[in-house]
């Protein structure tokens, strides 16, 4: 690998297959297939195919908080896809999301059957198909949106900044690291102040914009995401940590937390989920 401080950009880039990284075998400039492979099919109307990162988190929480509620439309059959494995790469899972990107929807219980992806999406999709979890006031619905897309455009600094250079990155560098980490720094500090004066994002009352966010700032105030608690002063954000804590205690978080969830703990893992009976 070149190094960092003295690499000039060629006129035209060009892919190189082998440069590195916890994810280099499955990065690629391009979209599309790679294999024939049709997608498992279980007996519910909502058929989720993702995994346990903090986006498919997103889903799996909102369908349970969804049935929590004691809506039982909301019973739904969930695969893992194996994203180091490729499993995104799939026919079967490019039909439903051609951006190869977990989470991914299937609702069946239409006709033509509607694919949703991308997770703000699917999670505002099932709020306005189940009527929960979305205010409905014009100013708290505002409210929502804004947190909601406010996360969206936030969390690639996170994960796709932060994550990616001080975790996996093949080699350490300074300025890449400095700079995500001042924004990432920025962002908690965004919603500590925020939550300060609100119990959620949209004041007393929990909704998308809270399961949206937890995921990713919640567990990260908890020390949850890449290992980075000390190195970010987590601890700090006080009201972030409180509001983490609030909503980790959640029945139906906990249960979300666990649904294609491979690794850890075996007794945190429910690979596939297709009733309550998965989580005894």
């Amino acid at each position: 690998m070149a190094d960092f401080n003295t690499y000039t950009p060629p006129a035209v880039w060009k892919w190189d297959n082998q440069s590195g990284g916890k994810f280099s075998n499955i990065n690629r400039p391009i979209s599309g297939a790679t294999h024939d492979k049709v997608l498992p099919v279980g007996e519910h109307d909502l058929q989720l195919h993702s995994l346990a990162t903090p986006n498919g988190v997103k889903v799996t929480v909102m369908l349970e908080e969804l049935l929590e509620l004691g809506i039982n439309a909301a019973e739904y059959d969930a695969y893992t896809i194996n994203i180091s494995e490729g499993d995104q790469f799939s026919s079967g899972f490019v039909e439903i999301n051609p951006n190869s990107k977990i989470p991914a929807l299937l609702d069946r219980g239409v006709s033509p059957p509607i694919r949703v992806f991308e997770s703000a999406a699917i999670l505002l999709y099932l709020a306005e198909k189940f009527d929960a979890y979305y205010p409905k006031d014009p100013a708290e619905r505002a409210a929502c949106q804004s947190w909601l897309m406010w996360q969206q455009g936030s969390a690639p600094f996170l994960g796709g900044g932060f994550g990616h250079f001080y975790a996996y990155a093949p080699e350490k560098y300074q300025y890449p690291i400095d700079r995500y980490t001042m924004e990432v720094k920025r962002q908690l500090d965004v919603l500590d102040k925020h939550l300060s004066q609100n119990t959620y994002l949209c004041g007393d009352n929990y909704t998308i914009a809270d399961m949206a966010t937890f995921p990713w700032y919640g567990a990260l105030a908890q020390g949850r995401l890449y290992d980075a608690a000390e190195f970010l002063d987590v601890a700090s954000y006080r009201h972030v940590v409180r509001w983490a804590e609030l909503i980790a205690e959640r029945p139906a978080v906990r249960r979300g937390l666990r649904v294609n969830r491979p690794w850890g703990d075996e007794k945190t893992q429910v690979v596939e989920r297709h009733s309550a009976a998965d989580f005894k």
